[in-house]
Order: C-alpha cells, then sequence, then structure tokens
C-alpha cells in the first residue's frame, strides 16, 4: 500500500514539476475566489448605499 501511494505521489518522475503546477493553480484559484467575493460585497454594499439614498 504504501509503495504504490509513493508511486503515485512520484507522479512517473515528474513530481518536481506537477506538484507546483496544482499548488499555484490552487493559489491562483483561491484567489480569484476571494477576489469574486470582494468585488460581490463591495458591489452589494455599494447597491444598498445606492438603495437608501434614492428612498427605495
Amino acid at each position: 500500500m504504501t509503495s504504490a501511494v509513493m508511486t503515485y505521489l512520484a507522479m512517473g518522475g515528474y513530481a518536481a514539476y506537477v506538484w507546483p503546477a496544482y499548488g499555484v493553480t490552487l493559489l491562483v484559484l483561491g484567489g480569484l475566489t476571494l477576489w469574486c467575493v470582494g468585488a460581490y460585497r463591495r458591489r452589494q454594499r455599494e447597491l444598498e448605499r445606492q438603495q437608501r439614498e434614492s428612498g427605495r
């Protein structure tokens, strides 16, 4: 069992390229997610402010 897992993690000798690529991908996707959530919240606050000012 352990050797099968180690073989998988070694990625056929390309682990030094594959795992960092996964890491960078997760970092970018996580950053984009946080950026989108922040933008959504900013737009929601702006919309609420505009609605209060217009008397809705």
